[in-house]
């Protein structure tokens, strides 16, 4: 993520190593460590499409930002299937 701070709401995907990778989800709850010369951020995200009802806390390279054009498609596949 190089560093980058994310905003509440953001949609995101798990790329760390273990049983959540590859799942997408938004970001609910963010905490940063203070008095770090580099932004050290962890997000509680609420995944989709598992069993857990709590968010889940990630560290900030844990998780990367779904591209705006890649959230988009997902709505229009999202409507498709309501239709």
């Amino acid at each position: 993520m190089d560093g980058h701070m994310l905003s509440v709401g953001s949609r995101v995907q798990i790329i760390s190593y273990g049983p959540f990778r590859g799942l997408r989800g938004t970001i609910r709850t963010i905490h940063c460590l203070p008095s770090l010369d580099v932004p050290f951020c962890f997000y509680q995200v609420e995944l989709e499409g598992t069993h857990v009802k709590e968010a889940i806390w990630f560290a900030y390279e844990e998780v990367e930002l779904i591209s705006p054009q890649e959230h988009l498609t997902s709505q229009v596949e999202n409507l498709k299937r309501t239709f």
